[in-house]
């Protein structure tokens, strides 16, 4: 078992005083969260956390803008910046502004570099408190998120919620809230449809951001393009800026979103959250998972409308689209023969390449890919021993 043999002290941490505060720090390293919540499963180390968290699905704390429940009124207060577009918190450094105190202080940490919470068994540090929580379960591999159906556990609760929507799709669903959404997802039961386009949604809230983009109420000066919310409209002016302020602390690469560097980080991790029920086969991301099971149900979903032949995947309906248009978008910079997709332009550059390394043991000719030396030995050797 591990043990935390470090308590946080100094003007930026903190020092377990009493009691209780060592109580609620112990939950912190072993996870023990004992309040669970029968809507959505989420757990908590405290029922004062607990009742803040069932506001949000009593709907007490509810934005009259987007249909958003909070789970306190300052979190609404917040939650309303993103509507009116107030950001009162200023960084001095470089001037970008905020709509909450926290994140103004997580921010500041990329100039300063400060990376306050610690692995007390790697030493590895952080630069939030989230990360490192995390990050813990590496060490103690502990999962307490129990999936209800199978009874396979997860370290994280996003990861339990991806399982289920996933693996059992065609399960009974324990709550009745629960049973409401998960039947949406899978029966496609969109009551909600949009007047202008037709498209079709599971819930008024989403139906209310969609709508955004039609009236045009957060649109970018720059190009045009029509957001469904301020959050995103902010996201989308970083294609415009090159500002990408979520950096990777391994490789240094940056981002636009923050989603998009916790996929990234994956790469360094080798962790692959998402696993396929029917042969084990692990992912990184959500969406190759997708794809992957589509391999099983045998689901081509992405059809040609030229001569109606369907995919599995969009990538492969792009590539096959190709062969209409006749584009050969990928170019060989040595002799400027062009190809439709880049795994065709890679096996060519191997022709131009020094270093012929499949050779035959026939009569020791060398060749610069595997299947050219396969070709030489059915046509040329086919008779030999």
């Amino acid at each position: 078992m591990l043990s935390c043999a470090v308590h946080y002290t100094g003007e930026s941490s903190f020092e377990v005083k009493t009691e209780a505060d060592s109580s609620d720090h112990n939950r912190l390293h072993t996870q023990q969260n004992q309040y669970t919540c029968t809507q959505c499963e989420k757990r908590f180390s405290s029922q004062s956390s607990f009742y803040n968290h069932m506001n949000i699905h009593r709907g007490k704390y509810r934005c009259t803008e987007c249909g958003k429940c909070c789970h306190s009124q300052s979190s609404l207060a917040v939650h309303r910046r993103i509507h009116s577009g107030e950001k009162p918190f200023e960084c001095t450094v470089c001037g970008k502004r905020f709509t909450h105190s926290s994140s103004l202080v997580e921010h500041s940490r990329i100039h300063s570099g400060e990376k306050p919470y610690k692995c007390h068994v790697c030493c590895k540090a952080f630069t939030l408190s989230g990360n490192l929580k995390i990050h813990m379960s590496v060490h103690t591999g502990e999962k307490p998120y129990k999936c209800s159906v199978c009874n396979i556990s997860f370290r994280h609760s996003s990861y339990l919620k991806v399982h289920k929507h996933s693996v059992h799709f065609n399960n009974e669903v324990e709550t009745e809230a629960d049973s409401s959404d998960h039947s949406r997802l899978h029966t496609q039961e969109n009551q909600y449809t949009c007047t202008q386009c037709e498209k079709r949604f599971s819930s008024q809230i989403v139906l209310n951001q969609h709508m955004n983009i039609h009236s045009g109420k957060y649109k970018c000066t720059e190009c045009g393009r029509c957001c469904h919310s301020q959050s995103h409209l902010a996201v989308h002016r970083r294609s415009h800026s090159g500002e990408k302020p979520f950096q990777c602390t391994v490789c240094g690469k940056r981002f636009t979103q923050s989603c998009s560097l916790v996929v990234h980080s994956r790469i360094h991790s080798g962790e692959k959250p998402y696993k396929c029920h029917v042969c084990n086969k692990a992912f990184s991301f959500n969406g190759k998972l997708k794809a992957h099971i589509r391999l099983h149900t045998g689901e081509k979903p992405y059809k040609c409308h030229v001569c109606n032949k369907s995919f599995n995947v969009r990538w492969s309906l792009n590539c096959h689209m190709r062969v209409h248009t006749g584009e050969k978008p990928y170019k060989c910079p040595v002799c400027n023969k062009a190809f439709s997709d880049k795994p065709s332009l890679n096996r060519h550059m191997t022709v131009h390449a020094v270093a012929k390394i499949h050779k035959c043991s026939v009569c020791n000719k060398s060749f610069s890919h595997s299947s050219i030396l396969q070709k030489h030995k059915l046509y040329v050797h086919s008779n030999s021993a």
